[in-house]
């Protein structure tokens, strides 16, 4: 039997094929230099960018510089085992983190591996750290309140599911106090928590965990730790990391709340680890992508439309300034990138006004959209009366007479200022902060004493819980206030204050 040419010359290409296929090629490069979490690779000329590399001694780094004879890659472990010479191998994926529900309670690493000594995450499924945010067409209006249990912002800057609000204020202002009371008023409300802490002491993390755990927050929480004694890629990875865990949840039709804590640290880690690969610094020697560094992270947080999934990733990301300047280059990246911003003021804490927020510079760019009608009804005129008390209080310094109308609005400021203090860790539903910011704007506290005002409002609420707890119950599922509802609550009011003495 004669075979043709062309048959022989196709077997012979097919048994080529098959041989080839068998053959695992793995391009391998070398290290050339190594010191303070950077790594310059020579060779792997296939490397991509953020790609994971493998060193020798199973370390892993992820490739940031290509450069045309060498490879920039930052290591998300410690350097101590590299050594010159060593052999890197391209792992042909880039940074994921370990996603679903088994996440839950946990505190991880920014790699996602656990640091609780609760055992391993047997996690089926794993996202990228790095994805594009939601386009516009996938996204829905933020008009459904996430509600915090704080009078100040519920009521003068609320905040949506899907909204970006920024935390702004010097250190120990209680920013990370307003974020843990967030978490912690989402309990029973079927809503999942991330909290992110960045660049942290290692014992001020721990006691968050502890606080969360105590008020059983860590039932829908998951903590992710890159603590001040890590290197900075570690850093500079985990508000990615955790984002991959709540977009995970987003997906499937979840409302997720995460918090980073905080960009500042985040900015700062990543400026050391660009000035160590070389890259050119710009303004206070941040690189110049410092700004696409955060809106690629802040962008990631949405509310998706109904065909998407209909879930949601509420961000409240912490910056801290120096000495209130919020004109400072990251605060004001941020705040660029953010729908408003909730601004503690040093000079209020001090004063013993907490939560710290100043009513003048705190926004929320959603506004009204994101409160329910009842609250939208009553909490109006709050703003403008405590600019005005502030703005009549620096004249009654002086000691001047004052007419009667500039004395009213000067007690009416008080109480309202008194009403908005909240101690630490009980934030408050949102139908009771209803009823005391009602009372508080239609004048029924003008005859307590300022001191009292706190003890006027514990006793309305556990009077109104034991005798008319209807009206609660009216204000949660119609989240308005009717006519009718007002009615009620006045004379719950008026009888509560013939009856109680305070």
């Amino acid at each position: 039997m004669d075979l043709r040419p062309a048959e022989i010359s196709s077997v012979i290409k097919e048994e080529i094929k098959q041989f080839a296929g068998l053959i695992d090629i793995a391009e391998a490069g070398s290290v050339i230099q190594v010191g303070d979490g950077i790594a310059r690779v020579y060779g792997l000329s296939k490397c991509m960018s953020g790609e994971l590399l493998e060193f020798e001694n199973g370390t892993y780094g992820m490739a940031l510089n290509l450069e045309e004879d060498n490879i920039g890659a930052v290591l998300l472990g410690p350097d101590n085992g590299i050594k010159e010479g060593d052999s890197v191998r391209l792992s042909g994926s880039v940074a994921e983190a370990p996603v679903g529900d088994v996440m839950l309670g946990r505190v991880v690493n920014a790699l996602g591996q656990p640091i609780d000594q609760k055992g391993p995450i047997l996690s089926t499924r794993f996202r990228p750290i790095e994805r594009i945010a939601p386009g516009v067409i996938t996204r829905e209006e933020v008009n459904v309140p996430l509600q915090t249990g704080i009078k100040a912002i519920d009521s003068m800057a609320p905040i949506g599911r899907g909204q970006r609000e920024l935390i702004i204020g010097d250190r120990q202002t209680g920013k990370t106090s307003i974020c843990i009371d967030t978490i912690i008023n989402q309990k029973g409300k079927d809503i999942y928590c991330v909290y992110v802490a960045i660049g942290q002491k290692a014992s001020t993390a721990a006691r968050t965990v502890k606080m969360l755990e105590d008020f059983g927050a860590m039932d829908y929480t998951t903590v992710v730790i890159a603590s001040a004694a890590e290197t900075a890629p570690l850093q500079f990875v985990a508000p990615y990391a955790g984002c991959a865990i709540a977009e995970e949840w987003m997906e499937n039709g979840k409302d997720v709340l995460i918090i980073y804590d905080d960009l500042t640290r985040h900015a700062v880690a990543y400026r050391a680890m660009s000035l160590l690969l070389r890259r050119p610094p710009g303004r206070e020697a941040y690189p110049g992508d410092v700004f696409y560094l955060h809106s690629r992270l802040l962008e990631r947080s949405a509310r998706l439309s109904k065909q998407f999934g209909g879930g949601s990733i509420t961000a409240l990301p912490i910056i801290e300034t120096q000495a209130g300047d919020i004109s400072a280059y990251i605060p004001t990246n941020v705040i660029s990138i953010t729908d408003g911003q909730i601004y503690m003021e040093a000079e209020l804490f001090n004063a013993g006004i907490r939560p710290a927020i100043n009513p003048g510079l705190s926004v929320s760019r959603v506004g009204g959209s994101a409160q329910i009608k009842a609250m939208k009804k009553i909490a109006g005129p709050i703003r403008v009366e405590l600019a005005q008390y502030r703005e009549l209080a620096s004249f009654a310094q002086f000691g001047s007479d004052l007419d009667k109308d500039t004395l009213d609005r000067l007690r009416q400021g008080e109480r309202i200022v008194e009403i908005l203090k909240q101690p630490q860790y009980k934030p408050l539903p949102v139908e009771k902060q209803v009823v005391i910011l009602y009372a508080v704007t239609r004048k029924y506290l003008s005859d307590v004493n300022v001191e009292k005002s706190l003890d006027f409002e514990y006793e309305l609420l556990n009077y109104i819980d034991t005798n008319n707890p209807e009206i609660y119950n009216e204000i949660i599922s119609t989240g308005e206030l009717s006519a009718d509802l007002e009615e009620r609550l006045k004379n719950c009011i008026d009888t509560f204050k013939s009856t109680v003495k305070i």
